[in-house]
């Protein structure tokens, strides 16, 4: 069977079945392909019951077909009633195999052998029907799906989501909706933050989690999947817990092979049928995950052939719908129509300068941007949607150093200098047009570390941090982008020696990112190679071997690096290198770094210096070995307790020496009178081992759990590191359950007390401390409920002295450290 029409849209998702609703209401020969026997395979899909969000709210909607946010039996419902009544022609179960012809005169091939004969093409056909697969084992008679129709034909099960864009968040929390289903469901997340989930479901899934209602694994990921069992690597190591059955819901991607096949010549290559270059619909890039290259009107590279929907990088239901009605009309003859978020983008450019229009900018954003020159039009306007663009005059500060800050910025037009010198703003590095900056602050949460001000009149684009994580994982070319800059920018920082972006270029090209399991071994003693290792995140320990036993030496945080010793003297490696939490590496080619060293002898002489230091000790070890053995044993093992207890990620922690502690609770006193009679520490709980007490007390951790699901952001990182909470804390309650060392709580602050002196000489007030239930409530203002907030440790930032704690302690037992200047076994030497 032949059908003739003026336009064939593939796919009844909401961007083909708007696409049709109006090529049927302009009275435009038309027919709706659908593989199914029902419309919107992906939406039916959709677990039974499911809330189907309508977002972004600003953005209006511009279809023939209604939808607002509502359960997805009734959007379905609603769908189908108007479909009919705007007399869709709609062909079911007719899957197309192949797309032949020319513009005007394409044919499209049924499994079945019908064609249907158009002069144009949609594609709508989604990304859905091409799922990511688990990447980790799976052992035969594990239960592994990708796909959830009913969350309530479960019941009694452990189910682990993998996975928590929104298919995964709203799957998680079907399953764990009803008690009476007993499920115990836990959801993996391979990141700290949410950055493809929409707002409300994460909001809802912290919910639940909250309620013991669902378990939430951050920076987890999958390692083994048995029957019976799945197996994580966690931020603190393995973790193996009970499941019986495994929904992943890690994205998909485009149906590339058919895709690129439409309308494409073929030749032979190394006894392959394979694609001719300049034929079928190119994409963006060779990566997995990237899109059809379009025009601003949808068009592919193949004339006539338009594309929308999730297939061209929009996913959300409002944006498809809206491209379909857009699509049909611009076939139909309609040059002057924009696009629905024209208003919204129009208002946000409006305060740069040159009176240009939404065209004019994102050409410019998408052409000038290194990062961006990747995206796909439609995927910029999406980006747009949700950043801030800014102009500044020559001189302008964009941010100063030490402002909280975890944004990307882009420059558009112009350039930047970064002032290098706190004391000398003078001292500065240009950044030309098209860079990037802020990637410190997206990375590792940090506050700012140098001012950054406009050098000419200068135009930045600032993506929110869920923004630029967005990019990153959506847009491979763009992550590599923002990886390649941030690895050179640590390196310049790292090594010094007057370096420049040109030197470390070879080393920047062949640098490698890898992820290393807590636990896992970088370097092992006696190995041959010269590779050097960045630790860009977490933090290493390093061991020596010595009459059999491995011997702690030290602590590496991020920003250090090893490896240096055996590129230069090209000995084997002298000692073991691990990680002490799960942990991110910069792998650099030693061939490269060596011809670095060759040519830049300043570089060489720092090296060289700090390689004395670190055969310093192990000749230090070598060489009293025998005498005091013992305490090298009892040093190792109180290294190893401190790592296991959070000093592997911690940036400053509070010890306890036992020997001296008194108890007389002073530090705790001391910490309450200093923050309105709260205190931040609990000097009895946490652990113990030897002599060394790790109190209940914030360790300030380099990139902070507590940090990555803030709502109001009222979590920052202070100029000397400290991590504090301001005054927009809402008391939500997320930052304590993300903390893996229990040292938040949430507490109200209690009624003002009486001073020290009326507690002296009148015995006014609860004396020195917090103060206790008792007394606050008989103290409270009746009637007046003070709302509870987050509660921890700041490092008594803005206070004269330091750590109140350390100073209130009247035997010296309470100390505030770097872990890298306290776990190194050179201190041993310092103490005899």
């Amino acid at each position: 069977m032949e059908t003739r029409v003026r336009i064939a849209v593939i796919g009844s998702g909401p961007a083909g079945l708007s696409a049709a609703s109006r090529a049927a209401q302009l009275g435009l020969a038309h027919v709706l392909i659908e593989k199914t026997d029902h419309l919107s395979d992906t939406i039916y899909k959709y677990q039974k019951g499911k809330h189907v969000m309508a977002t972004p709210s600003s953005l209006v909607l511009r279809s023939d077909l209604d939808f607002e946010a509502g359960k997805r039996e009734v959007v379905l419902g609603t769908w189908d009633e108007q479909t009919a009544g705007n007399k869709v022609n709609v062909l079911y179960e007719a899957e197309i195999t192949a797309i032949t012809g020319e513009k005007g005169n394409f044919s499209l091939k049924t499994k079945k052998g019908d064609v249907v004969i158009a002069e144009t093409v949609i594609l709508a056909i989604g990304t859905q029907g091409n799922p990511n697969l688990v990447r980790c084992p799976v052992e035969d008679g594990a239960q592994v799906q990708y796909q959830l129709d009913d969350p309530g034909e479960y019941i009694d099960e452990h189910i682990t989501v993998i996975g928590a864009g929104d298919a995964g968040i709203e799957n998680a929390m079907g399953l764990a909706a009803d008690p009476q289903q007993r499920n115990k469901v836990t959801i993996v997340n391979r990141s700290a933050d949410f950055a493809t989930a929409k707002d409300a479901n994460v909001k809802a899934l912290v919910a639940m989690e909250a309620e013991g209602r669902i378990t939430v694994l951050r920076e987890t990921t999958a390692s083994r999947i048995d029957k019976g069992s799945i197996t994580f690597d966690t931020r603190d190591g393995e973790l193996t817990v009970p499941c019986d059955r495994v929904i992943a819901r890690m994205g998909s991607a485009p149906p590339r092979a058919f895709v690129e096949g439409a309308c494409a010549e073929f030749e032979e290559k190394d006894g392959r049928k394979v694609i001719k270059p300049g034929t079928g619909i190119e994409f963006t890039s060779a990566d997995r995950v990237a899109y059809p290259k379009l025009s601003p009107a949808f068009e592919s590279t193949v004339p006539g052939i338009y594309v929308i929907g999730a297939l061209a990088g929009y996913p959300l239901i409002k944006h498809c719908m809206n491209q379909g009605y857009d699509v049909v009309e611009f076939i139909n003859g309609n040059k002057s129509l924009k696009p629905a978020d024209e208003p919204i983008l129009a208002d946000k450019f409006a305060k740069l300068p040159g009176n240009r229009s939404v065209d004019e900018w994102l050409t410019t954003f998408g052409s000038q941007i290194d990062i961006f020159k990747e995206v796909s039009p439609l995927q910029l306007r999406e980006l747009m949607l949700d950043s801030t663009v800014a102009a500044f005059d020559a001189g302008e500060a964009v941010f100063e150093r030490n402002e909280p800050g975890t944004s990307l910025f882009a420059i558009a037009e112009g350039s930047v200098l970064v002032e290098i010198d706190k004391d000398d703003p003078s001292k500065t590095v240009p950044l030309p047009q098209g860079s990037i900056f802020g990637e410190v602050g997206l990375i590792s949460g940090r506050r700012r570390g140098s001012t950054i001000r406009a050098a000419e009149p200068t135009v930045v684009v600032e993506l929110a941090r869920n923004a630029a994580l967005k990019l990153i994982s959506t847009v491979p070319p763009a992550g590599r982008a923002i990886t390649r800059t941030s690895i050179e920018r640590q390196l310049l920082q790292i090594f010094g020696s007057g370096l420049t972006s040109a030197d470390v270029a070879e080393v920047v090209a062949g640098a490698e990112v890898k992820d290393v399991r807590a636990g896992d071994v970088v370097l092992t003693e006696g190995d041959t190679g010269d590779d050097i290792y960045v630790i860009r995140r977490g933090s290493m320990i390093v061991e020596k071997t010595i009459a059999g036993k491995p011997v702690f030496l030290s602590y590496l945080p991020a920003g250090s690096y090893v490896g240096e010793m055996a590129l230069i003297d090209g000995q084997p490696r002298s000692a073991t290198v691990k990680a002490a939490i799960k942990s991110e590496v910069i792998r650099l080619p030693g061939e490269a770094f060596a011809r670095l060293l060759e040519k830049k002898p300043q570089l060489l002489a720092k090296a060289q210096a700090e390689m004395a230091t670190r055969r310093d000790v192990n000749a230090f070890i070598e060489g009293r070995k025998d005498i005091f053995s013992s305490v090298v044993d009892m040093y190792s093992e109180t290294a190893r307790f401190l790592v296991d207890n959070g000093i592997g990620e911690a940036t400053d922690v509070l010890l306890i020496d036992e020997t001296l502690c008194v108890g007389c609770d002073n530090c705790e006193k001391a910490c309450a009178d200093s923050h309105e009679g709260l205190s931040r520490l609990d000097r009895e709980a946490g652990k113990t081992y030897a002599h060394l007490h790790v109190p209940t007390s914030c360790r300030h951790c380099e990139h902070p759990h507590c940090m990555a699901d803030c709502p109001p952001n009222a979590i920052k990182r202070g100029p000397d590191g400290e991590v504090f909470i301001d005054d927009t804390c809402i008391g939500c309650g997320n930052c304590q359950r993300n903390c893996p060392y229990g040292v938040i709580r949430m507490d109200s602050v209690p009624p003002p007390k009486p001073s020290l002196l009326e507690w002296l000489f009148f015995g006014k007030g609860p004396g020195p401390g917090e103060p206790s239930y008792y007394w606050r409530k008989k103290n409270a203002v009746p009637g007046e409920e003070k709302p509870k907030k987050a509660i921890k440790c700041d490092m008594c930032s803005g206070i004269e002295g330091g750590p109140a704690c350390v100073r209130a302690c009247p035997t010296g037992a309470a100390i505030r450290v770097a872990p890298e200047a306290f776990l190194t076994v050179s201190r041993l030497g310092e103490d005899n």
